[in-house]
């Protein structure tokens, strides 16, 4: 009896011995692979929002609430055979060496550098921290939508899923989750395994602006490239899980009810107004077949027709008349950077908006140029735009010295409007509270929901003919299937050339295009496509976006983290197909894989998109400046709290 004791006993010592050595070989592991907070939540889930689509032509809608507590969205359908999003287990490249920012013509590039220093993205919530009415509000804006579970392939009811969230989360730990979640984590952790259709298209059908450019002494791309800051050049490639446009829609929708610009110091007759155009907006009344209006274009037709009247009627801009020229006051109206000069130009001339009285307006305008900024005082070989980034500090020094309206809201209530690539980083410290309209709306770079506006990035070459060749062929007269031609700038575009240049006779892409008789130029490929590719070049935007939607062909993005121009009014899923960088090489089974109905669903919205995509030497109804003009006035009547 006590040998066989005395063998149980050596037993048991054995198997305890075994436990605490694997335990042990756990613990090392993740600590080698986590940081000390991973490891904690590894082992302790915790709340978070992900993302997952089915299809990535509709708005968002709630899917299911996982065991860990999350809450899982997806886009509804109807009735496609394929996904909204393509993804692998590939990780996929953010950014990497600067921004050279190009148009290519027939046989000329133009392009011009843009810089990105000490990139963050952090989501700034503000001051206040959401209250359990965020979760209130958040359910409210997914109301009444179908549902698809991704992993049941199940559908379900909205009321379902809230019966489930009731039952598995308390608003207790509702409102922890939303709080503990900033715009950086809900990118990293959005959900994986479907791919991804995104386009942006351009067209490089010009015949001047390069060489203007030279002559007035402006320097090549190349030489421009070389003088970049030093940090900017040494960019290396992100290996953090790209956004996808289904993660936009869903940080999208958060930040309307999450996001808070800083409470003014004092109140006044603005806040109110705003208050009360923001509870009509909220209320607007159901509108049906509007002549003007495509509702599948919009996240919601009523609320931005309602929005664009009351914007009609109530919005007063003062335009600071501090600064000097050429930095201030100074419209370029030519070349690709012509977004932020045609805008200035015409609200300069705006009667309407524009008020002289500043203590009348709601809104008040920073009237510089970031292509002249650039131009003016960037020091070649220098590898810093410090320098710029001071000038625009004391600049709004002076107007916080001589106006008491920067200090009232830190200058919450101000917006600029800059398309060079720079403008990202130059105003993200000292302008960071200001609605920055940006062509340059990378999300890893610090652009923030529902504060900043996504600029639409145009090229311009003949000022005095902005609308000349527009439009293009019909759905049933395009006979190629996708088009792309343009220099070779950054790291995605030789991967796109090399996996598809000549290759195959459907995709037509190519390096820069050369004319020659008898041969397609430019314009005329994208004017016969039915897709016209859109890659990022050094950075996510490119004028192709625009040129595409110019051209009445279907834009296909291929650009991880791009947020597209108007993302808070229009329902990008409805005009256009986004393509993660990683999936080049299943770019044709993409387009291939999208029945003719839905394409042609896609191009009609395209050409119902066109009207808010064109320049007019005066401005029309509904055209890019009323619409740069309304995602700024949006966000900031959006922004607007009731006092408690």
């Amino acid at each position: 009896m006590g040998h066989e004791l005395k063998s149980w006993f050596q037993l048991d010592a054995r198997k305890l011995i075994w436990l605490i050595c694997a335990f042990m070989v756990i613990i090392t592991f993740q600590y080698l692979e986590l940081s000390s907070e991973n490891v904690l939540s590894a082992v302790v889930p915790s709340g978070k929002i992900s993302v997952e689509t089915q299809s990535s032509f509709l708005a968002s809608a709630p899917s299911s609430t996982e065991p860990d507590g999350t809450i899982r969205y997806v886009t509804h359908s109807i009735g496609l055979e394929y996904n909204g999003t393509y993804a692998g287990s590939e990780t996929v490249h953010g950014n990497e060496v600067s921004e050279e920012r190009d148009m290519d013509s027939n046989d000329v590039v133009i392009s011009e550098t843009d810089v990105d220093l000490n990139k963050s993205s952090t989501f700034e919530e503000g001051s206040e921290s959401p209250k359990e009415s965020l979760t209130e509000e958040l359910v409210d804006l997914i109301k009444n939508s179908t549902v698809y579970d991704a992993e049941s392939s199940k559908n379900k009811t909205t009321a379902e899923v809230e019966g489930g969230l009731s039952l598995e989360l308390s608003k207790e730990n509702n409102m922890a989750t939303l709080d503990s979640l900033n715009q950086t984590s809900a990118v990293n952790e959005a959900t994986n395994g479907f791919e991804t259709y995104e386009v942006n298209d351009k067209d490089q059908d010009s015949d001047s602006t390069l060489d203007n450019d030279n002559n007035s002494g402006r320097k090549s791309s190349s030489e421009e490239f070389e003088d970049y800051p030093e940090s900017y050049n040494n960019k290396t490639v992100a290996k953090e899980a790209p956004t996808t446009i289904a993660d936009m829609n869903n940080l999208f929708y958060r930040s309307r009810v999450s996001y808070h610009s800083t409470t003014p110091r004092w109140a006044s007759a603005a806040d109110k107004v705003l208050l009360n155009v923001r509870s009509q907006i909220e209320k607007a009344p159901i509108l049906e077949n509007d002549q003007q209006l495509y509702a599948p274009l919009y996240r919601n037709v009523s609320m931005f027709k309602r929005s664009y009247e009351l914007m009609e009627s109530t919005l007063k801009v003062y335009i600071y008349k501090e600064g000097k020229k050429p930095i201030f006051h100074k419209p370029v109206l030519k070349g690709i950077y012509a977004s932020e000069g045609w805008f200035m130009k015409q609200l300069q001339a705006n009667r309407n908006f524009v008020t002289k009285k500043p203590r009348e307006a709601q809104l008040f305008y920073l009237p510089f140029s970031s292509r002249m900024l650039e131009e003016t005082l960037y020091v070649p070989d220098s590898h810093s735009i410090q320098n710029l980034v001071e000038y625009l500090k004391n600049y709004a020094d002076t107007i916080a010295a001589k106006y008491p309206y920067w200090n009232r809201t830190q200058g919450a209530d101000h917006f600029l409007v800059a398309c060079h690539d720079w403008a990202t980083s130059e105003t993200k410290e000292y302008m960071a509270n200001c609605i920055r309209a940006l062509c340059n709306s990378d999300i890893r770079e610090g652009y923030i929901f529902g504060k900043d506006v996504s600029l639409p990035e145009t090229t311009i070459r003949n000022p005095q003919r902005p609308l000349r060749d527009l439009g293009g062929e019909p759905p049933s007269k395009r006979s190629i299937l996708a088009f792309f031609a343009g220099g070779m700038h950054g790291y995605l575009r030789p991967i796109l050339l090399q996996q598809w240049g000549n290759k195959d006779p459907d995709m037509k892409i190519f390096g820069t295009m050369h004319n020659g008789k008898g041969k397609l130029n430019y314009a005329q490929h994208m004017k016969r496509s039915k897709y016209c590719i859109c890659p990022r070049g050094y950075e996510v935007n490119s004028p192709r976006v625009v040129e595409a939607i110019f051209y009445e062909c279907v834009p296909v993005i291929i650009s991880d983290n791009f947020v597209p121009p108007f993302f808070e009014v229009l329902n990008w899923e409805s005009l256009a197909v986004f393509v993660l960088e990683k999936d080049i090489p299943n770019l044709k089974k993409i387009l291939l894989s999208i029945p003719d109905e839905r394409y042609r669903q896609m191009q009609l919205s395209v050409k119902k998109a066109q009207q808010h995509f064109l320049w007019h030497p005066r401005p029309v109804k509904y055209d890019i400046f009323h619409m740069i003009l309304h995602s700024v006035w949006y966000n900031r009547v959006l922004q607007m709290k009731k006092p408690r």
